[in-house]
């Protein structure tokens, strides 16, 4: 099965961007969360990037009742 990358139903902050990577990359979604904080604080253009992402990135297939 191919890996695809989907914004989290189940860890999920905001839009579940991070959460996503995390699940996808296989890494601590704290991890992602934090260099997404640093990436907003030292001006990288953190939230358009976010923005981009939430459009782009789908929503994680599943039942919406069991998330």
């Amino acid at each position: 099965m191919r890996k695809r990358l989907y914004r989290s139903r189940s860890d999920r902050m905001i839009l579940g961007i991070c959460g996503g990577m995390g699940e996808y990359f296989d890494v601590d979604p704290t991890l992602v969360r934090v260099i997404a904080a640093l990436s907003l604080l030292l001006g990288l253009s953190g939230v358009l990037v976010y923005l981009v992402l939430a459009v782009v990135i789908p929503v994680e297939p599943g039942d919406v009742a069991a998330a």
